[in-house]
């Protein structure tokens, strides 16, 4: 398996392969943003909305391929505020589920946070449903919990339910002053 990051060109290439990873991910359950059942056109409107902000350099994503064909996917989302240019949110972690239990997870994940170490950020934050197979990766990887909010957010079946924060320092603090 390969992770590399994806310009917006190659984003838009990818876009039926990424609808289909988002679709599968929330027919399975996962509470990724989304009601199920996705409906696929939606899907693929959401991934192309996703290019302008990769080209502008808010968003950044990584694919993971199985030969060509996409097995994983993970995203930064970079804030443009001048106090806030130390941090990012890991957003969309979703492994297919012919793919999971190889460490998929975990390199996409690795790969995110090497990046942005080499982009100076020196904090990441997410948040993930409480209870999810999820949180066991974060805690694994170094991960600090940060706490709970009840009904945050509606799973893909429609009930609200809560979410865990989490955090995770990569490098010294930014400078202030």
């Amino acid at each position: 398996m390969t992770v590399s990051r994806v310009d917006e060109h190659r984003l838009t290439g990818l876009l039926e392969e990424l609808a289909d990873l988002l679709t599968e991910t929330v027919d399975g359950g996962a509470s990724v943003g989304f009601l199920a059942p996705l409906d696929r056109a939606e899907a693929v409107a959401w991934w192309r909305g996703r290019a302008a902000a990769v080209a502008a350099g808010r968003l950044a994503v990584w694919v993971a391929c199985e030969g060509e064909r996409v097995a994983g996917t993970v995203s930064l989302a970079l804030p443009d505020k001048p106090n806030s240019r130390h941090r990012a949110e890991l957003v969309k972690l979703m492994v297919s589920r012919t793919a999971r239990g190889r460490g998929l997870g975990r390199g996409l994940l690795t790969a995110a946070e090497e990046a942005a170490v080499a982009a100076g950020i020196t904090l990441l934050h997410l948040d993930t449903e409480t209870g999810s197979p999820a949180e066991r990766l974060y805690r694994s990887a170094g991960w600090t919990r940060a706490g709970t909010i009840p009904d945050y957010a509606a799973d893909p079946g429609g009930e609200l339910r809560p979410t865990t924060l989490y955090f995770k320092q990569l490098g010294a603090p930014a400078a202030t002053g």
